[in-house]
């Protein structure tokens, strides 16, 4: 039977006297994780005597926090899909996503999506979770992706998001010769009027800034480093397309199909602080077949 996921502390003598939702909200467990475990089946207890969120602590108390168990909808189906694990704790995994699965499962593709893989690998190994997918990519789109186990750790994720310690790069094939060495892209975006899918570059969008790096300049393409200072649906395609260098493979937004047949756009590098064991990771992933390919074209035309 899955084990649910459970995080304990240790009072220390500057908290007594705390009533103990003030030390949990110290811990970063929010207010609705709190309604959770209140009604959903998980439980608080001090020195193994369950209390509610009223009890005042003292030095030394050991603090356990037992979340409900986690269940995935009743539309999402665990599938048999072989995963690329780049790294996996109790916490959280990086996963090396292969071009062509989605992220999440849409009505276009409701089955092979990355989620559905994850379902299948928690119920194989007996994890108590859902999926809390931290970096999302697009479909055709190659590359690592952060998951979180958890929902608290999702929380705890979507945190650092906000204060830009969750860190992505990417390598991209442009169409064309990128003239600048490189440079900040900053437009607004906003998704078109009449597309559910495509997105513009518009003066009433959201904000939107990305960083780019020439890394290589061959005759029919550029071969770039692009990091991303805000996370916009189509971010990255959007705005090289509005620079007047879509990339390759990328009809949707301008690019042509000569050297590969989807977006030449590949997330490289992942960073972030771990969320419990507070330590810098950094993951790396080289570029899938499809892309290398392209590269060896390059060099010969």
């Amino acid at each position: 039977m899955a084990k649910n996921f459970t995080l304990e502390f240790t009072a220390a003598q500057a908290d007594q006297g705390k009533m103990l939702r003030e030390y949990l909200k110290e811990k970063e467990i929010s207010k609705s994780a709190l309604t959770d475990i209140k009604f959903k089946g998980g439980f608080i207890s001090v020195n193994g005597d369950e209390v509610n969120v009223r009890y005042i602590l003292k030095d030394a108390d050991r603090v356990k926090v037992e979340f409900p168990p986690e269940v995935p909808s009743e539309g999402m189906k665990g599938e048999e899909i072989p995963l690329t694990i780049v790294y996996e704790d109790e916490y959280l995994l990086v996963v090396n996503k292969p071009p062509g699965m989605n992220t999440i499962p849409s009505r276009e593709h409701p089955n092979g999506s990355l989620a559905n893989a994850l379902i299948g690998y928690y119920k194989r190994n007996g994890i108590s979770a859902t999926t809390h997918i931290v970096t999302r990519l697009d479909r055709d789109t190659s590359g690592l992706v952060l998951i979180a186990k958890h929902s608290h750790i999702h929380h705890l994720f979507s945190k650092q998001q906000r204060s830009g310690g969750v860190k992505r790069s990417y390598e991209a094939f442009a169409v064309g010769d990128v003239a600048q060495d490189e440079g900040m892209i900053e437009a607004p975006i906003a998704r078109k009027p009449d597309s559910i899918i495509e997105r513009e570059v518009r003066p009433d969008g959201q904000y939107a800034c990305t960083l780019f790096k020439v890394n290589k300049r061959y005759r029919k393409f550029t071969h770039m480093n692009i990091r991303l200072k805000t996370g916009r649906t189509h971010q990255i395609r959007v705005h090289m397309s509005f620079f007047g260098h879509p990339l390759l493979g990328d009809t949707l937004y301008g690019g042509n199909k000569d050297f590969i047949q989807r977006q030449a756009l590949h997330c490289r590098e992942l960073t972030f602080i771990h969320p419990l064991l507070h330590k810098q990771m950094h993951f790396t992933a080289n570029l899938p077949t499809d892309m290398d390919k392209v590269l060896n074209q390059g060099k010969s035309c």
